[in-house]
């Protein structure tokens, strides 16, 4: 049997659509105030003016029209709260997903002999995201325009299903579908946030050294020019800026230690996890790959 993120229950699509639609709004947001600022700084230090009139400077007004742009795009963005939004429904995503899981496959607390597993799920799933109500999160299904999901949706077909296979076909399609599909996501994350810190490290680094060349040319009077000095200073604040926000450093070494543990919890399912022992497997599988466990890493390996 195959399980995908297709087969699981509509209100994880809703809050993962969300998740994504808010992450490019935050992104977007942070791109734009840094360019902005660049490009503010780059009008400012033009050798000339070009001039309308005796007193207007078209340049200069440019420049300001730029800081103003800052302005507004940061006010906009902390009306939408985008970055709040996208957390949030990507943490009401992936708990519905691993809760999914969890019950299709008899992980904890969903074992082969507890009874009356459709209502647990159902009252386990609905704490959860009182929990995160509670810190702002918005109900898709409380929201008209989004399209409601009753409680009869919470179980799909596909987890019944599942659910109703015997142990190996369980063991076997979740250690395929779900261990190592995000095994090899995070292993695919730690590539590319290994590429993006080459590719900022090096830019700020030539950017850096630049400004270096400059301030040396200066402290011999070579030059006496500070423009192309403060523009190399903000597109390497910026540059700085933008990888802090993308958080590369501290996601590599997270990734990586997740990815590990995925392995390590890979073969002791292959070898040693026994039916009885399994429920509680899959829970501790689902706890590694959770994005708390992963935000609590980069906290303290940053």
């Amino acid at each position: 049997m195959v399980f995908r993120s297709a087969d699981l229950p509509v209100l994880f699509h809703q809050a993962d659509a969300i998740a994504i639609r808010r992450q490019r709004q935050a992104v977007t947001a942070t791109r734009r105030q840094l360019l902005l600022l660049v490009l503010g700084a780059v009008l400012a230090s033009l050798p000339w003016s070009w001039g309308l009139g005796d007193s207007f400077q078209l340049t200069a007004a440019l420049g300001a029209l730029a800081y103003a742009a800052v302005l507004l795009v940061s006010f906009r963005a902390a009306g939408q709260r985008a970055k709040s939004h996208w957390q949030l429904n990507r943490s009401a995503a992936e708990f519905i997903k691993s809760l999914s899981w969890r019950y299709a496959v008899h992980g904890a607390p969903f074992d082969s002999g507890v009874a009356g597993s459709a209502a647990l799920f159902a009252t386990r799933l609905e704490a959860g995201l009182a929990e995160l109500r509670k810190v702002g999160w918005a109900d898709p299904r409380e929201d008209p325009a989004a399209g409601a999901s009753d409680g009869g949706e919470l179980i799909t077909p596909a987890m019944r299903m599942l659910r109703e296979k015997p142990f190996q076909a369980r063991k076997e399609t979740y250690v395929r579908d779900r261990l190592i599909e995000q095994r090899n996501w995070y292993h695919r994350r730690t590539v590319v946030s290994r590429r993006a810190t080459a590719l900022w490290s090096a830019t700020i680094a030539v950017l850096t050294l630049l400004a270096l060349l400059m301030a040396l040319l200066r402290t011999f009077g070579v030059t006496h020019s500070t423009t192309l000095l403060g523009l190399l200073s903000a597109a390497a604040v910026a540059c700085l800026a933008w990888s802090e926000t993308r958080r590369h450093q501290p996601l590599i070494s997270a990734h990586s230690l997740v990815e590990e543990d995925l392995a390590a919890m890979h073969t002791a399912m292959e070898t040693m996890v026994t039916e009885e022992q399994w429920a509680n497997a899959v829970y501790e599988t689902e706890r590694i790959v959770s994005p708390q466990h992963t935000d609590w890493l980069v906290r303290h390996r940053s």
